[in-house]
């Protein structure tokens, strides 16, 4: 199935409305890599800075692709968050965002969820950040 911005480029990921990458579903680093790896432009380097903060955060972060999103949980834990690109911005999800401190920014119609945007030239407040996902990475994950 093409995506709005499929170039056609044989090999390459095909990139749906927003510039998400079309990734199969996979568990473990692989799948993410490739995902980073088809995120375009600016997009690249927030998801890799995302990853990186991450995993320097929750040594042993278990990975999956899933609905063209990468995840990070604790395996056996289920998710604490996932990340998504769309046109204007990289969207963060905190699963157990309500029980973060402080509350990420942005609200869901999912009582317990929030999110945290990261728009293009933006930088990302490093400590607040890695807080939150040290904090999440403590909470019940989502089953997904």
């Amino acid at each position: 199935m093409a995506g709005k911005n499929d170039t056609g480029t044989p090999g390459k990921p095909v990139l749906l409305s927003g510039g998400n990458p079309q990734i199969a579903k996979g568990y473990g680093d692989a799948p993410v890599e490739a995902y980073l790896a088809a995120m375009p432009g600016w997009k690249q380097v927030v998801g890799r800075r995302l990853d990186a903060l991450i995993e320097e955060a929750v040594p042993g972060v278990f990975k999956a692709i899933k609905w063209n999103t990468p995840f990070y949980g604790l395996e056996g834990e289920g998710w604490f968050l996932g990340f998504h690109c769309f046109d204007r911005y990289v969207k963060v999800t905190f699963f157990r965002g309500t029980s973060l401190d402080p509350v990420p920014p942005v609200a869901s119609k999912t009582p317990e969820t929030r999110y945290f945007h990261v728009h293009e030239g933006e930088e990302i407040d490093e400590a607040l950040f890695t807080g939150w996902v040290k904090q999440a990475s403590r909470l019940p994950g989502e089953r997904l």
